[in-house]
């Protein structure tokens, strides 16, 4: 897999914020077909730094119901998978400097 297809986009929510800070953690979302090591290597080739470990979560996409005139229609998210990555203590990830 190429290394633009495996990671999708980087997930910043406050929890992930405190992990950056304290533990060296990251997470993005990634392509649901992609494995730990071809995460790792699309993670250490975009952005030069030295992946310790990573840990991935498959999780389930929400029902969502809505209300209409012909009555209700029921539907549901997609699937996606998260990854957590775990730097090696000398490095960092500045994932909103180029923005």
């Amino acid at each position: 897999m190429k290394t633009k297809t495996i990671l999708i986009k980087p997930l910043y929510t406050e929890k992930m914020a405190t992990q950056q800070e304290t533990m060296n953690k990251y997470a993005f979302s990634v392509n649901p077909r992609a494995n730990k090591i071809e995460i790792k290597l699309a993670v250490e080739r975009k952005f030069d730094v030295k992946v310790k470990s990573v840990r991935t979560i498959n999780v389930r996409g929400k029902m969502r119901q809505q209300m209409t005139r012909q009555g209700r229609f029921v539907g549901r998210k997609s699937d996606w998978k998260k990854a957590i990555i775990t730097l090696e203590t000398d490095y960092k990830l500045d994932l909103f400097d180029n923005a």
